[in-house]
């Protein structure tokens, strides 16, 4: 395998739990403007991209492949808990 598969496989890997993670920023921001008021979603897509990231990764060593349901629900897990608890964590109205 040359680098470029190796990067290839790589991006393939994170790009769901990157992409759930810039949605479910965008929908934050969209669908709960005043619980996420004071934060930017750029740092609730980081959080959550780097929170999924993770998940893939132990998606991987639990189930020794990607690509099965339960990898997918831990990356959605992933990603939601970083930017929830930012949400709570620095909401005005806790």
């Amino acid at each position: 395998m040359n680098p470029l598969d190796v990067v290839w496989h790589l991006c393939n890997l994170f790009i769901p739990a990157w992409a759930v993670a810039v949605l479910m920023a965008l929908a934050l921001k969209l669908l709960w403007r005043e619980r996420a008021r004071g934060m930017a979603w750029s740092s609730l897509a980081l959080w959550g991209a780097a929170g999924g990231s993770m998940a893939a990764l132990f998606a991987v060593l639990i189930f020794g492949r990607d690509g099965s349901m339960a990898g997918y629900g831990l990356i959605l897990l992933g990603v939601t808990i970083p930017q929830w608890g930012l949400t709570w964590q620095k909401s005005p109205n806790s």
